[in-house]
């Protein structure tokens, strides 16, 4: 499903947690339990979309749980499973000078410091060790591959320019 140009996915749930309408969650936020500090959601399931409030939430283990208000079941509390957790980006705290969010890299057009244009930025992994771009060719690239390239600010992402759409890498095209 298309993500509304106003908001951003931190989170998606994953199971139930318990009898009494508590959920799993797994977080993209960072640290994991940051995603605690937003109130208001709106959740995207099967194409719907549903406002949703947190009551209270915890990590538990590595992961983190949550109740939601009006979701007091686990029968009721299973339907949500696979819901996507989006926030407004208003909502988002601001970043220090070279740091960006994910959504901010995604769809920005990559080019080696040569000026070969690689593709797009499709959406990044984390691996644990360090984020991936992946970068999609489009019909302007140099040629149809599909390439994973680690996000190394000042080591292999040399500029990120978001006013105009372009992300310059030290990568060679043949990777």
């Amino acid at each position: 499903m298309a993500q509304h140009p106003q908001e951003t996915v931190i989170g998606r749930i994953t199971s139930v947690f318990g009898v009494k309408g508590w959920l799993k969650v797994y977080s993209y936020t960072d640290p994991v339990d940051g995603i605690l500090s937003y109130r208001h959601w709106t959740l995207v399931h099967d194409g719907k979309r549903i406002a949703a409030e947190l009551d209270t939430g915890r990590r538990q283990g590595q992961g983190i749980v949550v109740k939601l208000k009006g979701i007091d079941d686990r029968d009721l509390a299973r339907t949500y499973g696979g819901a996507e957790i989006r926030v407004p980006l208003s909502e988002l705290p601001d970043l220090p000078e070279g740091e960006y969010y994910w959504y901010q890299l995604e769809q920005l057009s990559v080019y080696t410091v040569e000026g070969e244009r690689l593709g797009k930025v499709d959406h990044l992994l984390e691996t644990g060790s360090n984020d991936v771009l992946i970068v999609k060719a489009d019909d302007a690239s140099i040629d149809q591959r599909e390439r994973l390239i680690p996000y190394l600010p000042d080591d292999v992402v040399r500029e990120v320019d978001l006013a105009a759409g372009r992300l310059v890498v030290d990568w060679d095209p043949e990777f």
